[in-house]
């Protein structure tokens, strides 16, 4: 990673559940980090980590995974299957020698706008920390 005191972060956030969370913390003004992108996605568990390994290759300090959860209209096993690609992924960083950690996922629901804010702002100052050591 390098040295940046403002770390850009991707965000894979699912159609039906994270991004309305985004979006409506955008609309109560809820402030986090400007180098934050969101890439739409029907469901977390589609996502392939070669996405998130091209990601880092791109110049992304970090990637986040905003999953559905328990809430998510495709797949009943959906939290279990994007663990499993996490899991994968973090196998594949660790083959790289790409911190792990550089990777996150968390259940955002369609109203989680405070919890969605809390983790880009968390996230992000562990990624500069990081920069600095």
């Amino acid at each position: 990673m390098d040295k940046t005191d403002n770390p850009k972060i991707l965000v894979f956030s699912t159609e039906k559940i994270s991004d309305p969370a985004i979006d409506m913390a955008g609309l109560l003004k809820k402030h986090y980090p400007a180098t934050v992108y969101t890439v739409i996605v029907p469901c977390s568990s589609a996502i392939k980590p070669k996405w998130i390994l091209h990601a880092f290759e791109k110049g992304f300090d970090g990637v986040f995974i905003a999953a559905d959860g328990t809430d998510c209209m495709y797949s009943d096993t959906c939290s279990e299957k994007t663990s499993e690609i996490v899991r994968k992924t973090h196998a594949l960083l660790k083959e790289k020698n790409i911190e792990p950690a550089r990777l996150k996922m968390a259940a955002i629901c369609s109203v989680c706008a405070e919890a969605f804010v809390k983790h880009m702002k968390t996230f992000h100052g562990q990624l500069a920390k990081t920069a600095e050591n």
